[in-house]
């Protein structure tokens, strides 16, 4: 996996802002940030002394929930209970608003049965900002000239990256099987290097967490619930008296997430009595409101674009 099967090179934002002047002007190396942990963290302080690419020269939309770039990785061999709680590891709204999580950083402590996950992070970017991330992107990142789909028949089983981009008159969704495997050359080679310095980047957007974010508070969440072993003593009572197992369907679209899901409302969530939970969690156990089976559940917090 791009996450655990190779060794990762972290890329500073600052260098995200040299591989940009590439591509349309951008701050030298060495000029110094213009913002400080003191500044508000409702923008990042990428370095701006020197003029960057023209506000809007790249256009894109600018709603609230249209996704302009995003990143995810999912697939591969992995159990239902990982596969149900994947989600984009970051997203670039229309309006400047990033919403990431960073896979690499240590996860959080269990709380009995219970794996909690970090919490989403968000920023809002100047229109400055989202130029210089865009031209990245487009340019030495790979997006601008690359093909939608990226195959390796020397690996089985391995995730597979997925970059989506609507911006400067290309929209595209790109997929990159194997995205930092080894694939032992090809005709790739040059393209998925591009692809993997983007997507570590991305995944790593507040460098290591020293350009200040906001935590990312979610208004909905995707339960998960599939039947659990009999007999398990930790079991939590069910919680939701007007909510029974069988409101937990899959999507009647074929190509949609086919395991029992229902959106969760933040009370609802928090009737379960589990914290922390605004990252999203798995193997919450619970027992059937009527037939005493064993369930579990597990939580993801849904995006402003999603509503399922």
């Amino acid at each position: 996996m791009l996450n655990h099967m190779r060794s990762i090179v972290v890329v500073t934002l600052a260098l995200l802002v040299v591989g940009c002047s590439a591509a349309g002007g951008g701050a030298s190396p060495s000029d110094p940030p213009s913002g400080s942990p003191s500044d508000s963290p409702s923008s990042v302080p990428w370095p701006s002394s020197s003029p960057g690419p023209a506000v809007g020269a790249i256009d894109h939309a600018t709603g609230a929930t249209h996704v302009v770039l995003r990143f995810e990785e999912g697939g591969g061999f992995i159990a239902p209970s990982f596969l149900a709680t994947q989600a984009p590891i970051f997203t670039l709204y229309g309006d400047g608003t990033v919403i990431f999580r960073n896979p690499l950083l240590d996860p959080l402590p269990a709380v009995g049965s219970v794996a909690p996950f970090r919490p989403f992070r968000t920023v809002r970017l100047s229109e400055d900002q989202i130029q210089k991330l865009l031209a990245n992107a487009l340019g030495p990142g790979g997006l601008g000239a690359a093909r939608p789909d990226y195959r390796s028949d020397l690996i089985a089983d391995a995730p597979t990256a997925t970059f989506t981009i609507e911006a400067g008159g290309i929209s595209k969704v790109v997929s990159v099987y194997a995205l930092g495997i080894d694939t032992q050359g090809g005709p790739d080679v040059a393209a998925r290097a591009a692809f993997a310095k983007l997507a570590t980047s991305l995944q790593d957007f507040d460098n290591g967490g020293t350009v200040p974010t906001d935590a990312f508070a979610p208004e909905r969440y995707r339960g998960i619930l599939l039947e659990g072993q009999p007999g398990d003593p930790g079991a939590l009572p069910w919680p939701w008296p007007s909510v029974a197992p069988t409101d937990f369907m899959p999507d009647p679209d074929p190509s949609a997430f086919q395991l029992p899901k229902r959106v969760l409302s933040v009370a609802e969530v928090e009737a379960l009595g589990v914290k922390p939970y605004q990252g999203g969690f798995q193997g919450v156990t619970l027992l059937g409101p009527r037939d005493g089976r064993i369930y579990t559940l597990s939580l993801r917090p849904l995006l402003p674009d999603e509503s399922k």
